[in-house]
């Protein structure tokens, strides 16, 4: 029987979200210390713990058939794989960062400066398309402390809470790109390989979905629900529910957590009372 092979990060933060993502997919993952690939026993799944940075390549030549990697790093190796769809962790962005001192944020402060980067690629294709000329010096890691070393005029790196850059006397002026943890695949799947990935993608597609969502319970005075229930972004329709209380319902509904706090704003303006609000582990549709 054939095994779909994932690669995710060895260790750190997209590390320890892939995991959790995995497991609450009902795949039993080992931790995977000291080990490069781990079986899983639920599953017809192989995890390939890997250095991030190699995960494009393998995912290319076909090692790994799928892998959790953040979308930067695909952007800024550029191989021939596709992306299946975002994960909704890991958020950073790749910016354009200067010292404190320096008091502009324009762009063209660039021109002739040196900029100490570890993704030459994705910063060379930004300022050619924003015609700046400036001299990139590749630098393996701990980027924020090149301009205090004399190596760079700025820095280009990411960032996520921006604490290092301010750490380092750094300030950031332009967001390069957006990144997030995203699902990934190689070129080449057997059709074996694809049936086992959609089971997969349709677990995290229930998964993340209730991660972005919210249960909802509301009383409603009778003559205020079609009011309340115009208000609501639901699944289809919600579940309306008598109470025992005369000339009183409850409404059941489901609301996206980008949403949550202007809906329940609007649902108490338009008579909603004793709201209650419970996390949703997932959503099968």
């Amino acid at each position: 029987m054939s095994r779909l092979k994932i690669a995710i990060q060895k260790s750190g933060r997209l590390h320890d979200k892939s995991i959790e993502l995995l497991k609450d997919c009902g795949v039993s993952v080992q931790n995977g210390k000291d080990q490069l690939k781990v079986r899983a026993a639920n599953f017809p799944l192989d995890i390939l713990y890997l250095r991030n940075s190699d995960i494009p390549k393998y995912l290319e030549d076909g090692v790994a058939d799928i892998a959790i990697v953040g979308e930067n790093l695909l952007i800024e190796k550029q191989k021939n794989v596709s992306v299946i769809r975002p994960l909704g962790f890991s958020k950073c962005r790749v910016s354009l960062a200067v010292p404190k001192s320096v008091a502009t944020d324009d762009l063209s402060y660039f021109n002739g400066k040196r900029i100490a980067t570890s993704y030459p690629n994705t910063l060379k294709r930004f300022l050619d398309a924003e015609g700046i000329q400036a001299d990139i010096h590749q630098i393996a890691g701990s980027v924020e402390i090149a301009p205090n070393i004399g190596l760079a005029d700025g820095v280009c790196d990411i960032v996520s809470s921006g604490s290092t850059l301010f750490k380092n006397g750094l300030r950031e002026t332009q967001v390069i790109l957006r990144s997030e943890a995203v699902l990934a695949k190689s070129p080449d799947l057997s059709p074996e390989k694809e049936a086992i990935l959609d089971k997969l993608s349709f677990r995290m597609d229930a998964v993340l979905r209730g991660k972005a969502s919210k249960y909802v319970l509301l009383n409603v005075p009778n003559d205020k629900i079609e009011a309340v229930s115009a208000l609501l972004p639901v699944l289809k329709s919600p579940t309306i529910l008598p109470l025992a209380e005369e000339g009183w319902s409850s409404l059941h509904t489901v609301i996206d957590e980008s949403q949550f706090w202007d809906v329940i704003e609007e649902l108490k303006a338009a008579g909603a009372e004793d709201i209650l609000v419970v996390p949703i582990d997932k959503i099968v549709r």
